[in-house]
Formats: C-alpha cells, structure tokens, sequence
C-alpha cells in the first residue's frame, strides 16, 4: 500500500496484510499490524506510538474510529466515531457507533458494546456480556437476547468483507 497518510513513529512502519482492505482515506502511524481480512475504513485513525495497534483477522473497524495503542482480537467490529486508548477488545467482540473505551479497560470475548456507551479507565467487562450507558452498566448477554454472533454474522465477516471488496477505488 502506498499511501501519504502512513507514517512511521520512531523508525516503525505499520503493516499491513495483503489480503487486508484499508482505505486511502485512513491514517496509519507506527507500531500498527492490521491482519488478514480485516477492513479499515474512511477516516480512521490508528496510532502506534506508546504503544503498538494491533487489528486481528476479520476484524473491521467503522469510518472515523480513533485507535490508540490497542488490541482489536480476531472478529472484531468497532462502529463509526468509536474511540479506543490503551484497551483490548477480544475474540467476537461488538463495539457499537461513538462508543469509549478508555485506557487499560478490557472487553471480553463475545461481548456487545451499545452505541455511545462509555467503558471507564481500567475496567474490565467479563466475556459475552451487554454494557449500555455513560458510565457502562453491564449485564450478561444471555439475560438480554442479544444474539452477539448472530449481529458478528450479519454485518462483519460477510457483509464488511464484500463491501470493502467492492469499493474499487476507497481501498487499494
């Protein structure tokens, strides 16, 4: 990938896979690995400087995301205008459109984050739970009828890996 808006920080170039989709419209700086079959989009922004971004297999992050020195497992989706510091997402996990993680937080596998909810500094959601609201309530997915992977199968390894497939002219 050539692109103007990929930088390095402190003799550290992002990696990107080849069979990863990331727009030209994206900013990529430092220690930031985005893995196979992934998809980053229009206006997010990955900075690897305090600490790496790393962007696992199928994962997919929404136009204008901010990630900063964070773990996205594989089977991630993070919504449009999400903002991630210092955290990790794991395995099959849902952040939904502006939501927060902040610093040194978690979020565990199989886990729903509502739109705008707001997960505080080193906080830990356990696996396969639903958190809504500013500061985040958090409840177990199965006493919602949330159906985590049902939502993943719906919008992130189908539909966002062909979309990104036929944006001919977003992603090189």
């Amino acid at each position: 990938m050539v692109d103007s808006r990929t930088y390095a920080f402190e003799g550290t170039q992002p990696t990107v896979d080849d069979a990863a989709a990331v727009s030209r419209e994206a900013t990529l700086v430092g220690d930031v690995r985005i893995d196979a079959e992934a998809s980053v989009w229009p206006g997010v922004v990955l900075r690897g400087d305090i600490g790496p971004v790393r962007v696992g297999e199928q994962a997919h992050i929404g136009d204008n995301a901010t990630i900063h020195a964070s773990t996205l497992a594989d089977r991630v989706m993070i919504g449009h205008g999400a903002v991630l510091n210092e955290a990790t997402v794991e395995e099959g996990t849902l952040i939904g459109f502006n939501a927060t993680v902040n610093t040194e937080s978690t979020v565990g596998a199989g886990s729903v984050v509502a739109a705008g909810t707001v997960i505080p500094d080193e906080y830990d959601i356990p696996p396969e739970s639903f958190a809504r609201g500013v500061p985040a309530e958090i409840t177990p997915l199965e006493e919602t009828g949330v159906d985590a992977e049902a939502i993943f199968e719906e919008f992130s390894s189908g539909e966002y890996t062909n979309l990104a497939g036929r944006h001919e002219e977003l992603f090189d």
